[in-house]
C-alpha cells in the first residue's frame, strides 16, 4: 500500500515510500538538508506552505531537490540525484502519422474488451502491466481549467484510474465524486500522466479543476484523505518503459530474412529503420521501387547471418556474402547469433522425426484464414523442415515451399480441424466437405506425422473472444490494424479485422509478435489502421447475394496483375480503406502462382 505523506520542510504532498530519511519525513534532499541545517543552527523553522497552488494561496515553493531514479522502496541516499526521464511517447514526422486511428471512439462502448497488455509477452512493460490496476491515484494535466494549452501545461490535479483498456486508461479527477462529467481517456505512458508526487518534487501546482474548485474549503486535507492507502505507479516506471522501447537490433546491421518474391527461400536484408521493435528491413538487390520488408525482431522469418548456410536452406545472396559464410568471418555490421531467440525444439521419443512425404496440416503462408492439408517435402538441419500446401498445383521448382520449424504451433497433426471444427482446405482435387483422413491416405498409401512430433503445451495466455487490439496483416505487413479475437483454439487465435470479410482473418499464435495491446501504435510512433468504412448503399446493393445463394469465399493467393511487393489493383489489405472493385477470380494454377507470387508481401504467422 502507498500512504500519502505531507513534507514537513515546504509542505509537498506525495506517496510516503517516495520520501527521505529513515522516517519519511521529507520529498527531497534539499529539504532534508534545509531542514537539518536549520536545526543545527537553533533557527526558527517556519511552518511549510502546501504546494497546492490555488487562489487565494501563495506562489508555491520551488523544490530544489531533483528526483531520484529509484525502485519502488528507496533507501536514503547521500549523494545528488538526476532527473528521471521524462514519460516516453514516441513522436514521428506528422506524416507518417497522418489519419491514424483513434480508439476514442470505441473504448466507452458497452461490451468493450482490450486484451490485457499482459497478455503480450513482447509488448513493452507485459512483464509488470498486471501490478497495474483500477483505482491507482496518478497526477495528470488539469484540462479543466482556464487558459489550458497542451503544449505547455502548467497546472496539474490527482485523478484516479477507473478502467483499463490496454495501455489507456480512463481517469476521474479528484473531488468529482459519481460525477462522470470530466472522465477521459489517456494513455498511462504518455507524458501528461505522472506518479503521485511528481509535482512536488518538480515545484509545480496542484490546481484543483474549475468545476468543482468550491468544493472543498481545505483541499490539502481532502487529498491527504484521498491518498492516504492508495496506490500509485513505481517512481522508475517511466525508466521501465523507457527500457522496454529498447530493440536488441539497430540500423545498419544485416541478417537473413524471407524472400518475400519466393518464400522457399531467404535473402540477406540489411534493416533501414526500427519502429516499436518492427523492422523495416531493404533486401540485397533490391529494385529501387521496393519498399521492403516489416517484420518484428522477434519473428521467426529473420535468422542471424549465415543461418541458412547452417541448416541448410536456400539464400539469395550476393558472393562476397556467400563467401564470408564459408570462412565464418562476421563484420561488425552482421547481426549473429546473440541477436535472436533460438527455438526449443520438444522432446520427442528416440528415432522419431519428420520425414519426407509425411502428411499433416498447417496454415497457408499465402492465405492465413486457412488450415490445409501439407506434406514435408525436404528435412533441414536444426529441426527445419520445408513444408508445402497441397491445395495447390505442384511446382517442380519447389518455389511454394515454406519453412517451419518443428517446434512451430502452426503446424498441426492430421485431424486437428475436424476435432477443433475447423474447416480444413483438401489437397487439389478434393471437394472441402467430402476430404476424408482415412480414405486419403488408404487410397495413397500415405502416412501422417506422429502426434509427438507437435508443439502441444497451452500456455495461460489470457486471450478470449472478444478482445480487441491491434494486429499486423501480415499480408502487408508495413500496416497495424484495430483488430477482434473471432475466436480461440488452444493457443490458436484467429484475429478478425474490423470491418472486413471473414476471409481476410488470420490464424495466429498466442505468443505471435505480430499481436499488439490497444494503444501501442501511439505509444511507439507508429500509424494505426482504423476498420473499414461501411459501403454506401448502392455498392451494398451492387454487391449482394441473391437469396439462397452460397457465396463463394474469394481467396487471397490467387493474384491479378499488380506491382512487386503490392496486392494488386483488385486485392484489398484490411489496413487499405479504399473502395476497390471486387477481386475477379483467378484459374488457380501453380503457374500462375510461381509467375505472380511477387505480387504479394509475406509475413506468416510461424511462431518458432
Amino acid at each position: 500500500m502507498c500512504f500519502a505523506a505531507v513534507c514537513e520542510k515546504c509542505g509537498a504532498i506525495g506517496v510516503k515510500h517516495a520520501f527521505y530519511t529513515k522516517e519519511r519525513r521529507f520529498c527531497s534532499l534539499a529539504c532534508a538538508r534545509e531542514y537539518s541545517e536549520l536545526e543545527r543552527t537553533g533557527q526558527t523553522i517556519p511552518k511549510p506552505l502546501p504546494l497546492l497552488n490555488f487562489p487565494p494561496m501563495e506562489k508555491p515553493i520551488k523544490a530544489e531537490a531533483k528526483v531520484a531514479d529509484v525502485l519502488e522502496t528507496p533507501a536514503p541516499l547521500t549523494l545528488p540525484l538526476d532527473d528521471p526521464p521524462s514519460p516516453v511517447m514516441v513522436k514521428r514526422n506528422r506524416s507518417e502519422l497522418a489519419n491514424t486511428y483513434e480508439w476514442k471512439s470505441q473504448l466507452s462502448e458497452s461490451g468493450f474488451i482490450a486484451a490485457p497488455v499482459s497478455c503480450f509477452s513482447h509488448a513493452p512493460l507485459a512483464d509488470c502491466w498486471e501490478n497495474i490496476t483500477v483505482g491507482m491515484k496518478v497526477e495528470v494535466e488539469n484540462t479543466d481549467c482556464d487558459d489550458f494549452t497542451e503544449s505547455f501545461p502548467d497546472s496539474f490535479w490527482v485523478a484516479t484510474v477507473l478502467k483499463i483498456a490496454g495501455y489507456k486508461a480512463l481517469l476521474r479527477y479528484e473531488g468529482f465524486g459519481q460525477n462522470c462529467s470530466k472522465d477521459f481517456w489517456v494513455s498511462l505512458c504518455s507524458n501528461s500522466v505522472h506518479p503521485v508526487g511528481w509535482c512536488a518534487t518538480r515545484g509545480k501546482p496542484l490546481i484543483p479543476p474549475k468545476t468543482i474548485e468550491d468544493k472543498y474549503k481545505d483541499w490539502k486535507e481532502f487529498l491527504v484523505k484521498r491518498l492516504t492507502g492508495a496506490r500509485t505507479l513505481p517512481s522508475n516506471f517511466y525508466n521501465k518503459v523507457t527500457d522496454s522501447l529498447v530493440s536488441r537490433f539497430r540500423c545498419g546491421l544485416n541478417l537473413e530474412v524471407v524472400d518475400k518474391n519466393r518464400i522457399s527461400q531467404v535473402k540477406v536484408a540489411t534493416i533501414e529503420k526500427i519502429v516499436g521493435k518492427r523492422l523495416h528491413v531493404r533486401y540485397y538487390n533490391a529494385e529501387p521501387d521496393d519498399n521492403g520488408f516489416w517484420c518484428h525482431e522477434d519473428s521467426p522469418l529473420i535468422h542471424p547471418v549465415g543461418w541458412a548456410r547452417r541448416v541448410g536452406q536456400t539464400i539469395d545472396a550476393p558472393e562476397e556474402y556467400l563467401e564470408r559464410c564459408e570462412e565464418g568471418a562476421w563484420g561488425e555490421n552482421d547481426a549473429t547469433e546473440e541477436y535472436f531467440h533460438s527455438p526449443v525444439s520438444g522432446a520427442c521419443p528416440s528415432g522419431v522425426s519428420f520425414q519426407e512425404g509425411m502428411k499433416l496440416e498447417a496454415i497457408d503462408p499465402l492465405n492465413l484464414s486457412a488450415i490445409c492439408v501439407a506434406t514435408v517435402m525436404k528435412v533441414l538441419r536444426e529441426d527445419y523442415v520445408m513444408i508445402r500446401i497441397d491445395s495447390y498445383d505442384e511446382d517442380a521448382s519447389g518455389a511454394d515451399w515454406f519453412c517451419y520449424h518443428a517446434s512451430s504451433p502452426c503446424i498441426f497433426p492430421a485431424g486437428f480441424c475436424d476435432v477443433n471444427s475447423i474447416a480444413l482446405t483438401p489437397p487439389k482435387g478434393y471437394e472441402a466437405g467430402e476430404f476424408d483422413w482415412s480414405t486419403y491416405l488408404e487410397e495413397s498409401n500415405l502416412t501422417t506425422a506422429p502426434l509427438v512430433l507437435f508443439n502441444r503445451e497451452i500456455p495461460a495466455h489470457g486471450f478470449v473472444v472478444g478482445m480487441r487490439l491491434e494486429a499486423a496483416d501480415l499480408m502487408d505487413p508495413r500496416l497495424v490494424c484495430v483488430g477482434t479475437v473471432s475466436r480461440v483454439v488452444g493457443r490458436l487465435l484467429k484475429v478478425h479485422f474490423d470491418g472486413w470479410e471473414e476471409e481476410y482473418d488470420q490464424w495466429l499464435d498466442c505468443e505471435s509478435p505480430d499481436m499488439y495491446p490497444v494503444g501501442w501504435c501511439q505509444l511507439v510512433g507508429h500509424k494505426l489502421e482504423g476498420p473499414r468504412a461501411p459501403s454506401t448503399k448502392a455498392s451494398a446493393a451492387a454487391g449482394k447475394t441473391p437469396k439462397g445463394v452460397k457465396k463463394k469465399p474469394r481467396r487471397r493467393h490467387k493474384k491479378g496483375k499488380g506491382s512487386p511487393g503490392t496486392l494488386g489493383p483488385n486485392k484489398k489489405s484490411p489496413g487499405n480503406n479504399s473502395t476497390a472493385a471486387p477481386r475477379t477470380e483467378i484459374t488457380n494454377s501453380m503457374h500462375l502462382l510461381n509467375m505472380h507470387i511477387h505480387n504479394f508481401k509475406f509475413n506468416i504467422c510461424v511462431s518458432l
